[in-house]
């Protein structure tokens, strides 16, 4: 391929024109590229990235960096889906190359089937003004009412709560630090003092419980918990979506309850997703072992299974539950599995604080792969476009899917 027609082909691609031939031909390309070819690639796709996306400058280093690191692309599979492959080495860099275009996009990949054929996009794709990614921010309301901000609060002590100190560490998270045995200073009969930890829409946060359990909230999710753990059980109550890595102490189990279900540890990795918009609770266990328990029963599980909890009570037991999807949106990331537009805006609308609304039917097809939550929300929405998602943008936070 001359180099003539391989910026053609990338401008096509970055604006969203090139036809179902050109995209594969580019990748084609990609895949059979000898070595000598990488510069002239390089120079091929920063020059597109700077006339297509002038407010952002693609830093001088970024293809080398990504030419040289491991990055999941996405490959042409069977019936139009999308599988991952994992890179190791120049035995795969074409791939690394396709991962190029993804990030110069502002998606490492984001693929979508369809089952009608497309029409082009709409001329008002690119929203007015950008909103910006979820960050660090919670608010911590003590056993008395008051409420401390945590994204706008000092490093150092915040509070004391009966025996427990609540500190904001360096790396911003939250962490209790009980001094004496809690029975020692608070005679039985005397009310535990509960804490509450919230996350907004664009939030998230790390948490230290008082017996060393880390936990991590994503947005708009809440835990409730005592100050200081005493008795025979370590009870806690969350919304939303939340990681815990309990601590192990076979004398005083640990139990989440959330919406009906409750969740019996000793110490283990898992992931609840407890959101009120979506279909069924999902506990999803990474390492050791949980009872799962609701009005219809309860089922124990095995590392990599899930229990899927829907509104009557029942539970549903995935055997091989894919973990990097569920531990996406932990690790930086959105990941895709064959979701429609609708878990995917629901997702985003928790992430970037906006509002969805759908104009007539939803657009169909199934979307596969990762978008980077450290994206700003153009970026994202302009991935999107070209897939072919129509939208347009009103009152700067509300998002209206076309069809």
């Amino acid at each position: 391929m001359s180099i003539e027609r391989l910026h053609y082909l990338i401008d096509r691609y970055f604006d969203g024109s090139a036809t179902e031939e050109e995209k594969a031909e580019l990748l084609r390309w990609l895949r059979e590229q000898p070595t000598e070819q990488d510069e002239p690639l390089r120079l091929a796709l920063e020059s597109a990235w700077m006339r297509h996306e002038t407010s952002v400058r693609m830093p001088d280093e970024m293809s080398g960096r990504i030419l040289s690191s491991l990055q999941p692309v996405a490959m042409p599979a069977p019936r139009g889906r999308t599988r991952l492959v994992t890179l190791a080495g120049n035995k795969t860099r074409w791939a690394v190359a396709a991962a190029i275009l993804f990030v110069c996009t502002g998606i490492y990949l984001l693929t979508r089937s369809l089952p009608h054929a497309t029409i082009p996009r709409t001329a008002d794709a690119r929203p007015p003004k950008d909103i910006g990614p979820g960050g660090d921010k919670a608010i911590l309301t003590l056993g008395n009412g008051q409420k401390i901000i945590l994204d706008s609060a000092s490093n150092g002590i915040l509070a004391k709560q009966g025996v427990a100190t609540i500190s904001k560490l360096s790396n911003g998270q939250l962490a209790y630090s009980v001094t004496e045995s809690p029975e020692a200073r608070d005679p039985a009969g005397t009310p535990d003092l509960y804490n509450t930890m919230s996350t907004p829409a664009g939030g998230q946060y790390r948490l230290t419980l008082p017996d060393g359990t880390g936990v991590w909230l994503n947005s708009t999710s809440s835990i409730t918990y005592p100050a200081a753990f005493r008795g025979k059980e370590r009870h806690v109550s969350i919304t939303g979506e939340v990681y815990f890595e309990v601590a192990k102490n076979r004398a005083m189990p640990f139990r989440v309850e959330t919406g009906g279900l409750s969740v019996y540890v000793l110490g283990t990795s898992f992931n609840i997703n407890a959101y009120k918009d979506e279909a069924s609770i999902n506990t999803t266990l990474l390492e050791g072992a949980v009872r799962i328990g609701s009005g219809k029963g309860e089922q124990t599980l095995k590392p990599g299974q899930q229990a899927q909890v829907a509104a009557g009570g029942g539970i549903s037991l995935v055997q091989h539950a894919d973990l990097e999807q569920t531990m996406a949106w932990k690790n930086g990331i959105f990941a895709f599995r064959n979701a429609d537009i609708r878990t995917v805006m629901r997702q985003l609308s928790r992430w970037y604080n906006v509002e969805v609304s759908y104009a007539g039917a939803p657009p169909p097809g199934d979307f596969s792969g990762e978008i980077g939550r450290g994206l700003t929300l153009t970026q994202v929405l302009n991935g999107l476009s070209q897939e072919k998602v129509h939208f347009k943008i009103e009152e700067g936070n509300k998002i209206i899917i076309q069809p």
